[in-house]
């Protein structure tokens, strides 16, 4: 069964997967969830599984919701059982990790209504995992997650980027991908570009590398102007819309630490553009701040985000936060931005978040994690971390309680 994918039972009802959800409040777990064997090993163990929302539709009846519980680890599996056996790869999974923008300015509009960055990217280790098996279908690919208000459709970058990929080299191959998404959205992270990427590179592991990398990076920016940067080796200086990468040594201590912390609310990028006023915006040379930078390590006077001041206007409550935190943080953090649109605000130089997120009502929903530098080896693809920090306010491992 794929999430969002309608199947025909019969000529007169049809079956609907709407959504996915972990875990469901209102299943009995004692009642079905039973220890199941790992793929591969003769070990039983308890398994996290997935609750499936799906409605049946009877034209008679009326529709009526049920629960299918199933775990993405085994749909994976019993589909890359499916097709070829003796094919050299069936299943992948990948880390998906998100990105900071250190400092972005926006140097001019173009005429094409888009505006000119010059920004310093950097892969951190928050990201999500993402699984690939191929799919027996010659016809489409099935997507799932485990969190809801995210397109399982073509709309999602995910299946844009596997369809740009057939385009581009003459694949058939389909997929059924399971995204578990630990980046939220709407955070200034490339949660979603960075999927795409990673989607750009199984495929191609998939079809035993035909393409260069070099080729991935310029293909990917037709469907996302941040794409492409993710094909850098992990620290890049972008310029244009954002898909000129010049790859560079990383600039930062990969042993850096920080923390990020976004509130519920987003900002529409569209928005903070909107109101973007280039008069208003910093007359600092992008490139002398990336030599500094470089030369004297990361300082609150080189994190300069021109976005800032627009996407305080869309969300106010995002100054407040960026301010308590500074004032809160002084000493401890080396510098404090907003990284790209926003929402998300980031403290560089601890893990820890200051201690008004803990006690104070308003601050109970915020998203936190903990992260660091990371970059990629050529020819290789990001990798988890040993260990992640991620959650809302106190519920994430590291947060749970006050230090």
């Amino acid at each position: 069964m794929m999430a969002a994918t309608t199947v025909a039972s019969s000529s007169s009802s049809s079956f609907h997967c709407n959504r996915i959800v972990y875990p469901s409040p209102n299943f009995s777990r004692s009642s079905w969830v039973r220890p199941s064997v790992r793929h591969g090993s003769s070990s039983s163990c308890l398994r996290r599984n997935a609750s499936v929302r799906a409605m049946v539709s009877e034209p008679k009846t009326g529709k009526q919701q049920l629960e299918i519980v199933y775990d993405p680890d085994e749909r994976i599996n019993q589909l890359a059982d499916e097709v070829d056996r003796e094919a050299p790869l069936s299943r992948l999974t990948l880390f998906s990790p998100c990105k900071v923008n250190v400092f972005l300015r926006i140097t001019r509009k173009r005429d094409d209504g888009y505006h000119d960055l010059a920004s310093l990217f950097h892969v951190i280790s928050l990201g999500d995992i993402i699984k690939f098996s191929l799919s027996p279908s010659q016809t489409k690919d099935g997507l799932s997650t485990n969190v809801s208000g995210v397109p399982l459709d073509d709309k999602n970058l995910i299946i844009k980027a596997l369809n740009l990929y057939r385009k581009k080299t003459g694949s058939n191959k389909f997929f059924w991908v399971h995204l578990d998404k630990k980046v939220p959205t709407g955070a200034g992270l490339g949660g979603g570009s960075s999927n795409a990427a990673t989607a750009l590179w199984a495929a191609n592991q998939f079809n035993s590398c035909i393409a260069t990398e070099k080729e991935l990076q310029e293909w990917s920016g037709e469907i996302g102007s941040d794409i492409p940067f993710f094909f850098s080796h992990g620290a890049a200086y972008c310029t244009g819309r954002g898909e000129v990468v010049q790859d560079i040594p990383p600039p930062i201590s990969l042993d850096i630490p920080m923390v990020l912390i976004k509130p519920p609310q987003a900002c529409s990028t569209a928005e903070v553009y909107k109101r973007l006023q280039l008069d208003k915006t910093s007359n600092v040379d992008p490139l002398a701040l990336l030599e500094k930078l470089s030369k004297d390590g990361i300082s609150q006077d080189v994190c300069i985000n021109d976005l800032e001041a627009p996407a305080f206007e869309v969300l106010p409550s995002l100054k407040r936060l960026k301010q308590r935190i500074m004032a809160a943080g002084r000493g401890q953090y080396d510098a404090v931005f907003m990284s790209g649109s926003g929402s998300t605000i980031v403290g560089v130089g601890s893990p820890d978040p200051p201690l008004f997120v803990y006690n104070e009502e308003e601050y109970k929903d915020v998203f936190l994690s903990e992260a660091n530098f990371i970059t990629r080896e050529s020819n290789e693809w990001y990798r988890e971390p040993a260990s992640t920090a991620t959650g809302a306010c106190g519920s994430g491992p590291g947060f749970s309680s006050l230090p």
